[in-house]
């Protein structure tokens, strides 16, 4: 019976395949229930054959793809390669269920494969809140200028606070040169990091208000993507600064994420292992935490990693100087990881927070409501509390670069966890070190 068939395969290969691949597989058997068993034999061989899973394949080692696997490719039909990551022992693949049977029993080089996951969005006065304007150090005000964030998200609109500034895109979606963002989504938080208020008055301005910014879309016009898209999103940025000829990136902003699955352990996550590849050359990477809360154990991934920095959003009632009254956001995510690390690693300002629109975007029709004046929109999560985070790191790097001081993503994130404000006595699974405070946290 085919049923059985694939229960033995998946059982025998378990350990190779993520729990979504797997469970994938043992319900190709269900539709066998209901089918005549003289029609077994035959229908099996069909599915076997024509029934497609997109997945990360990752390998033992950091060598190129070895001959066997792409043998194995080229004798199924329906089975391709479709990109070999140079920075992770992973490449991406559509394989059939007969291909990807004889990919786990011929191939030794396969650690695992992980079936490509849907990765998702994670949907004033903050600035002035998070303590992240005016600041003057050596007699400079801080604007995060000479500072590059880039933003991996929908994609960015060339609003007018952002004019001269977008100097890289890079489109992973629908390979367009020119930038855009037909959902909204990066746009603001694109804004969140480096809005310079230009189109208020300077009313909605960003903690790096002169920071330049490149986009990477890597989700599409209803916030959406695969797990492929966005880990090359990554590498693009890691390979973008090993080529003196293009302006380096400092700081990723990721406000997106997917459900963690329970693997060996986080390092085992192939988002987790690309974002620390890009943290290891050199690039602070904030992610957002997830807006799954209030529950633990709700932080996405790759916010499930140790290395990078990891932000829950708090809803900071509208006032400046007032911070009796902040709280986490009711949605912000909680810790401890399902690894049971300490996380998130810190809070900021993530509710109603008023941004760059996209006009004509995705988000932009179906949110009127949401719209300030003709330029802004207002929007809630943690993906607004990822990019101010971005932001305050850019201030921090500006200075230190400005000191002609050497210092790694490690050194960024410890002075800016050391300069959170702290609640004594609150848990640091829901406000991490404590709420941002770019005054403190730059030296």
């Amino acid at each position: 019976m085919f049923g059985f068939s694939m229960v033995q395969f998946t059982r025998n290969y378990g350990s190779k395949m993520d729990k979504n691949l797997r469970k994938n597989l043992v319900n190709l058997y269900r539709p066998f229930k209901w089918t005549p068993c003289f029609l077994h034999k035959t229908l099996e061989k069909i599915i076997k054959k024509t029934r497609k899973f997109d997945v990360i394949i990752e390998y033992t080692d950091q060598n190129e793809i070895q001959d066997n696997v792409k043998a194995v490719m080229n004798r199924h039909y329906g089975c391709k390669l479709n990109y070999e990551f140079k920075t992770i022992p992973s490449c991406s693949a559509t394989v059939t269920a007969a291909g990807l049977e004889e990919l786990l029993q011929t191939c030794t080089n396969v650690k695992r494969v992980y079936l490509n996951s849907e990765v998702k969005a994670l949907l004033n006065v903050a600035t002035p809140a998070g303590r992240a304007d005016g600041i003057v150090r050596n007699g400079t005000e801080l604007t995060g200028e000479g500072v590059t964030v880039a933003v991996i998200d929908t994609g960015i609109y060339p609003h007018q606070d952002l004019e001269g500034r977008i100097i890289g895109f890079e489109d992973l979606v629908s390979g367009q040169v020119e930038p855009y963002d037909d959902n909204g989504h990066g746009t603001h938080c694109a804004g969140d990091a480096a809005g310079n208020g230009m189109a208020s008055g300077g009313k909605y301005k960003a903690p790096a208000h002169k920071a330049n910014v490149v986009g990477v879309k890597v989700l599409n016009k209803l916030g959406s993507g695969s797990l492929d898209t966005v880990m090359k999103g990554v590498e693009w940025c890691i390979l973008n600064n090993q080529d003196p000829s293009k302006p380096k990136i400092d700081i990723i902003s990721m406000s997106l994420g997917a459900t963690a699955q329970r693997l060996n352990n986080e390092d085992a996550d192939p988002m987790v292992q690309v974002v620390e590849k890009a943290w290891d050359s050199g690039i602070v990477v904030c992610v957002a935490a997830g807006n799954e809360g209030d529950e633990p154990n709700t932080i996405a991934s790759p916010g499930i990693s140790n290395k990078v920095i990891t932000v829950g959003a708090l809803d900071d009632k509208n006032t400046l100087d007032e911070r009796a009254d902040d709280t986490i956001a009711e949605f912000s995510s909680r810790g401890p990881t399902i690894y049971n690390v300490l996380k998130p690693d810190i809070v900021a300002p993530g509710v109603n927070i008023i941004s760059l629109r996209s006009p004509n975007s995705y988000l932009d029709k179906f949110q009127k409501a949401s719209r300030v004046d003709e330029h802004y929109i207002t929007l809630s999560g943690t993906s607004m509390a990822t990019p101010f985070c971005a932001g305050v790191v850019a201030l921090m790097i500006e200075n230190k670069k400005k000191q002609n001081k050497s210092f790694t993503p490690d050194d960024i994130k410890k002075d800016l966890l050391n300069g959170a404000d702290k609640w004594k006595g609150i848990d640091y699974n829901t406000y991490g070190a404590g709420y941002i405070n770019a005054q403190n946290s730059i030296k």
